[in-house]
This record gives structure tokens, sequence and C-alpha cells, in this order.
């Protein structure tokens, strides 16, 4: 990464007050709106469901633990977008060998994306909020990007909307404080029109040099890290 995208903390100013629409209304709205959507893709949910079967074989869920609210742990279903073809030392191949065209394109719509409302069912996630990145990046964050587990992870957020994999990780966190800082009813509906328009057109899914977003190694002169 170029010193560039190393950026500085943003110039907003960070609140630990939740507004009224976070504390009553934001859980309700995302428990509706994911039983809404569920509803309505059960048929897509159930044709994915099969084709990822046939063409990328079992299971057809994709399951890893991340971090939530308050960085507590929980697991996040997915459609599997990749094969889990291996070398001869019986290690995976590299993502890019192992990701089929099937599973770009489930990608580039962002439908391997929807098993996620059952996230949201749960309570594990919201409509909106940071994405849920891996585990082993929560010792790597300092305290500015820690607080982007202030709200509950989102199945699209402002960094999404705003770049998504083709912005540096740094980029990509200063977005997330920031949506922590001014979450909002209207905010929350900007980016899911956004999410749709963006699904719909495939834009800035892969990095400029993978197939998927590069590894999180930690910020290049990054203010003292947390410890978990």
């Amino acid at each position: 990464m170029d010193d560039k995208n190393n950026s500085n903390l943003p110039t907003f100013q960070l609140s630990n007050k939740k507004s009224i629409y976070s504390r009553f209304f934001k859980r309700p709205m995302d428990f509706i709106l994911s039983l809404c959507a569920i509803i309505v893709l059960m048929p897509v949910l159930l044709i994915i469901a099969i084709l990822v079967r046939i063409k990328l074989g079992s299971p057809v869920l994709f399951k890893q633990k991340r971090p939530g609210l308050n960085e507590k742990i929980f697991t996040v279903y997915k459609f599997r977008t990749m094969t889990d073809e291996r070398d001869e030392n019986g290690e995976l191949l590299p993502d890019d060998i192992r990701l089929t065209r099937f599973g770009k394109f489930l990608r580039s719509t962002s439908l391997d994306e929807l098993p996620e409302l059952f996230n949201i069912i749960k309570g594990d996630m919201s409509v909106v909020g940071p994405r849920p990145l891996l585990i082993q990046y929560l010792p790597l964050y300092n305290n500015h990007q820690k607080r982007r587990h202030e709200v509950r992870p989102g199945l699209s957020g402002h960094a999404q909307v705003n770049g998504r994999n083709a912005i540096s990780w740094e980029d990509k966190f200063n977005l997330d404080v920031e949506y922590v800082a001014n979450v909002s009813f209207i905010g929350d509906w900007k980016i899911i029109f956004l999410t749709l328009k963006k699904a719909f057109m495939r834009q800035d899914i892969n990095s400029e040099t993978a197939a998927t977003m590069e590894l999180f190694k930690g910020t290049v002169n990054a203010e003292e890290r947390v410890n978990i």
C-alpha cells in the first residue's frame, strides 16, 4: 500500500451516544426487511443452492466464525463460491484458481451473500453496517479501527457502496467508523438503494491485484494496536 492509502483519521466527530433510531427502530427494521426478503427470495435461494451443489459440490453453505457486535464471535453463512481443489501436499490452491466462473458470478451479483439474511434474523447481523471480517484481524486494529465493532456487522455498509474491494483497507475502515458515528434511518436506506445499484452493475467486486481482497496485515505506522 502506498502512503496515500494510509489515510489520516477522518475529521468527523465521533460520539458514544446512540440515536433513537439505533436504540429502538434499527433492529425491528432489520428483522422485518430480512424476513420479507427471505420469503420473496426463497425460490432464488433454492435454485442457487441446487446449482452450487451441482457445480461446486457439498457443503452448499460456506460457514466461518466472524466477530460481530462488541467483538462477539458468531458464524456467518454464505453460498460457497470456491472449489476445494488442493495441491499434491494437500494445501488449498490459490483463490483465483479455486474461484470458478459460477463462483465469480455469485460474487459479482452478491448472490453469495443472501444466506446472511438468516444471520440478520438471528440478530448476529444488521442489514446495514460494517462487513464482518476475519477473527485474525482483531489484534491488528488500532483504537480508531476497532470502533467498527460498536454496531452489528451488516449485509452491506458505507464502505461497500464507496469502493468495496477496490479501495484500501485503511480507507475502508475509516468509512466503517464514519458509519458508526453517523447511523441514521435516511443513511441506512441510502446505503440499501446504493447496494442494489452496485450489485446490479457489478461494481468494485475485486481489488486491483487479486481475485479477492488481500489479507489485512495491519496499518503501517498505526496508532497503538489493541490486544484480544
